[in-house]
Parts: C-alpha cells; structure tokens; sequence
C-alpha cells in the first residue's frame, strides 16, 4: 500500500495536479478498477447455497479494487433485536439475518451506501445494529450517522491503488428519517443524509390561470388565511408560492408551474447541495478517488427517464471532485453518461432482489389487505410485487466494472444479468449472467437510455463496452 501511495503523489506531483490542500483531480494507480452495482436486498446468505451462476457474478465482483453497492435493508437478529417496525416505513420491511453481513464481504463487497427510503423502516435501533454487522464484517458504508454531519461524512476505504472515498446520500427518503444537526441546546438528530427536493407538477401555460381560481375559491386563499407549506412535505423540502411569478402556482400544497410537456420539475434545495458539495470536496481532499451514491426514485419507479434536477447535480458533484455518480432507486436501469472522463450511472436498478423477508410487520399486512393470523409473510409480498414490481425489467440489471488508466476512465465494461423473474419465489432474486439473447435485450435498453447523454455503448461477445482514451474529452 505504501509503495502504491509514494507512486501516486509522485506522479501527481510531477503533472502539478495537487496543491496544498488537495485537488479535485483522480489520483489512482493504473489499473485501478471499481466494480459498481445497484440496489441490495437480500435476506438470507447467499455464497454457501445453491445458486446456479451466481459463482461466475462473485468473481466479477471480487476481481475490482472497490466493490459499492447500495444496501436497501437493515440486518439484525429478530429474536433479540429491541426496536420494532415503523409506522413510517420505505413501502416494505426489508429486513436481512446477521450472517448477511459476513456474506456480503465474502461476495466481494467492500463499500455501501446506506442512505435511501428503508433506512429507518426498523427504527433507529435497526439503523445501529445494522452499522454494527457492518462495521464487525469490515464493510464501509456512509450515509447514516448520530447527526447530520455523520451521515454526509466521507467514509474511506484503503485499497492498494489508492485511497477511496464514499459520500453517500438520498432524495427518496421518508420524512423522519432526515438526520439534522445540533441547534443550540437541542441536539442532533440521527438519521440520514437527505436530499430535499421542491417538487412541481408541469402544465400547459394555459392550465395556470384555472388553477389560479380553484385556489382563489378555496376557503383559505383569502389574505393572511393561506396556511404556509410545512417545511417537509413527503420527502421534498417545499417552498411557498411567489405572487410575483406568473409560472408557478400553488394549490392546496401542491405547486404547479407552466412548461411544454405534463410531467414533473424538482428543484434540490440549496442548503443540502451546499452541504454535499462541502463533503465531495472535503471526502476528495483526503482520498485519491471519491464515489457519491445517490438514492433517487423521482419521478417514479415506473420512469426509465432522470429526473430534471438531476444531470446538472451530478455534474456540480464531479466538478467539486467525485469520480463517479452512482445512482439507483427506482429498480430500473437508467442512462449513462460520460462527463470530464468520468462515469455518471443514473441508476444501477436492482442487483440482489432476494426478498424473502420475515418479519413483515402490521402495517404491511394492512396495506395489502392481508391478515397475520390468516395469510403468510410470502403472500404479503406476492401482493406487494403485483402493485407495480411484476414487470420482468425489475429483474434485469447490469454489473458495471470501470477501469481507469492515467488517472482517467479508460474502459467501461457492462456485464448484463437477470434475477430469474421466471422462478419460483424462494430461488428468485439471485444474479447470473443473462442468457445471450437477454442480455442482447438489456444492452440495447440501456444503449436507447445512454443515448441522450451522447454515450456509445458498443456489444461485444454480450457485454456492453465503452472505450475512452486516456486524457479524451
């Protein structure tokens, strides 16, 4: 590692890519190698079972330098565990035995996010004990801490080609999970790394002027009787109307502006991404490559399309240092993009999709329809998955590795797999590699999605490839 290290800052020193402080610049030993996936929710380990091809994925994953994915469940002994179920909950309760822990590290993962909309689904006492496995099976994760400034902290991992940072954050977050910090006498508040965002829904211009007189006729639009917006509504962070825009009207809590196309606009709030900002530079200060994960199902899990606050927020997260963006959230693969020789995925979709949890917890049941002492945890979940996660694409995915090369990302490989959505529920949700005329399917999905962005992918022997040179735009 040493040696590694002496390597790096003599040649940074010698290009003049780093002053006193720090630099924004990628500063890695060739050949460095991160292999980056989505979303993690598993129950059970995995490594010591029967999971036909699931060896030839384990591989991949541990031939890389840094191994991320996005860790979308708490993990803690239900028979001694001392929380419980939240009537605030992400829409399920993952929940993972102890020995995922270990497993995990065994599959060959040695960085996590934890920010996202289950954070908090078993209460504060999940969200520790889940740290703790993590931390006791030598995994480090970000994004959840005591206060706000633990949960935005850059965490590191050391590999032998250098240093590597993990901001971890999420704009899909139920309400209370939101980590804040100190005030005075009171204290800071755990929780997680939260990016707020205004959301508004977009109309024609001409649709404005008829909302305008729904609000007018509503009992609380006469002066001083118009309620002001609560300062988190869901897990957007709302913003009230201004008299003198004429492009932006609000009704009842909701907020509508004037656009081309129906749909929805956010708007990140300033004091979040100001923070953030603060914690890529701080986190690439002190590391020799910087990774932020963002948590981001907007609109919706049933859009293959980014957000509109999105693109330009990855880039102010590159410019201040990341060297990569990994978004996920949605369960569906979203479009790559290349910017300043630096990979953005904007969202990953699921890679371990293995939910076979017990407990489920009341109020689950009761969103369903369901009885406890009549139906099973199983059933529950059919019900869950037949609400909007039946659609095959949920268990499609790619495994991403990314290699850099002079401090640059030289090749982008993108190794297709499937969860098996055709098996029975107890073996579903284990990668393996798809089969080719699949993962001809999900390369050319996600070649469609890239395309916006000005990203080739190229398909090679059923795998996509993108190919830059070192020191390309």
């Amino acid at each position: 590692m040493e040696k590694h290290s002496h390597e790096n800052n003599d040649h940074s020193a010698q290009a003049g890519s780093y002053d006193t402080v720090g630099s924004i610049e990628t500063n890695v030993a060739d050949g460095f190698t991160m292999v980056a996936v989505g979303d993690l929710i598993v129950s059970r380990p995995l490594t010591k079972g029967h999971h036909p091809g699931f060896g030839d994925i384990v591989k991949v994953l541990h031939d890389a330098d840094v191994t991320f994915g996005n860790m979308e469940m708490n993990i803690f002994d239900i028979r001694s565990f001392e929380g419980s179920p939240q009537a605030e909950y992400g829409g399920a309760f993952h929940v993972s035995l102890p020995e995922v822990g270990p497993d995990l590290k065994a599959m060959g993962f040695n960085l996590m996010s934890r920010a996202n909309n289950h954070t908090l689904d078993w209460g504060l006492e999940g969200m520790r004990e889940t740290s703790q496995v993590l931390d006791q099976s030598g995994i480090i994760h970000a994004g959840v801490g005591e206060n706000l400034a633990q949960a935005g902290a850059a965490r590191f991992l050391e590999t032998a080609r250098g240093r590597v940072a993990l901001v971890s954050l999420a704009s899909s977050f139920t309400p209370m999970s939101r980590a804040g910090d100190p005030a005075g006498e009171a204290p800071g508040r755990p929780g997680l790394n939260a990016l707020r965002l205004a959301k508004s829904i977009v109309v024609p211009p001409e649709k404005l002027e008829s909302l305008r007189q729904i609000r007018d006729a509503l009992p609380d639009s006469r002066p001083g009787g118009r309620s002001a917006p609560p300062a988190v509504s869901g897990a957007t962070a709302d913003r009230p109307e201004d008299p003198n825009d004429p492009n932006r009207v609000v009704v009842a809590g909701m907020a509508f502006t004037a656009g081309d196309k129906a749909g929805y606009s956010y708007e990140a709030d300033p004091s979040d991404v100001a923070d953030i900002l603060r914690n890529v530079r701080r986190g690439k200060q002190f590391s020799d490559f910087c990774i932020v994960t963002n948590h981001c199902h907007q609109p919706g899990n049933w859009s293959e399309e980014t957000p509109d606050y999105e693109q330009s927020f990855a880039h102010r997260l590159i410019d201040a240092g990341a060297d990569a963006y990994v978004g996920h959230g949605p369960h569906k693969l979203r479009g790559i993009e290349i910017y300043k020789g630096r990979p953005i995925f904007y969202s990953l979709a699921n890679f371990l999709y293995d939910d076979h949890r017990t407990p489920v917890g009341a109020d689950m049941f009761a969103a369903y329809g369901k009885d406890p002492r009549v139906d099973t945890d199983a059933e529950v979940t059919v019900a869950e998955e037949a609400k909007g996660f039946d659609d095959p694409v949920f268990y499609e995915s790619v495994v991403t590795v990314s290699r850099f090369q002079q401090n640059q990302l030289a090749e982008l490989r993108l190794y297709p797999v499937e969860l098996g959505y055709l098996k029975r529920f107890a073996n579903r949700g284990v990668p393996r590699l798809a089969p080719p005329p699949q993962a001809k399917s999900i390369l050319e999905r996600l070649q469609k999605l890239s395309k916006p962005f000005g990203t080739e992918i190229t398909i090679d022997n059923n795998v996509g490839v993108i190919r830059l040179r070192p020191n390309s735009p």
